[in-house]
């Protein structure tokens, strides 16, 4: 038998999943989960960043990646200027910093554009899970008032989760055009 519980899980890793991604997607400001998705080779495999060094906020414009190993600094300074994340990286005595470029108007049109992406691809993952919901409900032949209910009440979720996910892009968006 369905279980509306399931339904409201899926929506919060729809959630979840659509945060981790804006995340990674820089507004001009330095924050380290941009370097989230950049791995370096390090003693013979790849590893994330935050596994190799440590990642902090130098100022508001610049990261510092400080290698725990230094054999590893031209690794690393390698693998961030090939991750073609739009960041000017400088090389000096204590480590890596990354430096975030100031957004100009086209910037940050094109980044608000991947933002509406993202948040479509979330909506679609909602929209297959009601429709999963909806089969799954048919399939347990329940009695039509009860099915009639159980569809309401899974309606209300959809539009929770979509507001969720419209929140999230419009925190995402102002944090962008800012």
């Amino acid at each position: 038998m369905y279980s509306i519980d399931t339904f409201s899980q899926n929506a919060k890793k729809a959630g979840e999943w659509l945060l981790k991604e804006y995340s990674q997607i820089h507004t001009g400001r330095a924050s380290p989960t941009v370097l989230d998705g950049v791995s370096a080779e390090a003693y013979g495999v790849f590893q994330p960043l935050k596994n190799i060094s440590s990642i902090t906020i130098e100022d508001p414009k610049t990261l510092r990646v400080v290698p725990w190993d230094k054999t590893l600094v031209k690794v690393i300074e390698k693998a961030l200027q090939s991750a073609d994340i739009g960041l000017s990286v400088a090389t000096d005595d204590s480590g890596i910093r990354v430096i975030f470029p100031a957004l100009t108007t086209e910037n940050r049109t094109k980044l608000v554009k991947i933002l509406k992406e993202k948040l479509e691809d979330a909506r679609i993952t909602i929209r297959k899970e009601r429709e999963e919901a909806i089969s799954q409900m048919e399939a347990d032949n329940l009695p039509e008032d009860q099915e009639f209910r159980m569809k309401e009440d899974l309606q209300k979720k959809v539009g929770e989760a979509n507001a969720n996910l419209e929140a999230i892009f419009n925190k995402k968006e102002a944090e962008v055009m800012n």
